[in-house]
């Protein structure tokens, strides 16, 4: 499972990939994560794992699971300037 990190203008285009974090069963901790579960869609606690993103196609992205609330894209924005090292 994969939550895209791409910012809407760029899903919206003609591209045909997308910038991915996946989405993982266990954290371990680091603030490159963001702690996901229910409250998202998911079935169980997950983790968003910023430090490994990846581009995948648009059209391989086909089961929408959930949506993240402010306070989480928030967290999401935090853990990927951590992971790509800008502040």
């Amino acid at each position: 499972m994969y939550a895209v990190v791409s910012r809407g203008p760029f899903i919206e285009s003609k591209s045909s990939t997308v910038v991915c974090a996946p989405v993982y069963s266990a954290a371990i901790g680091l603030r490159t994560e963001v702690a996901v579960g229910t409250d998202e869609g998911l079935k169980h606690p997950s983790a968003i794992q910023c430090d490994r993103l990846v581009s995948i196609e648009k059209r391989k992205l086909i089961n929408f699971v959930g949506t993240l609330g402010s306070s989480k894209v928030a967290q999401l924005r935090d853990a990927l300037r951590a992971a790509l090292d800008v502040e």
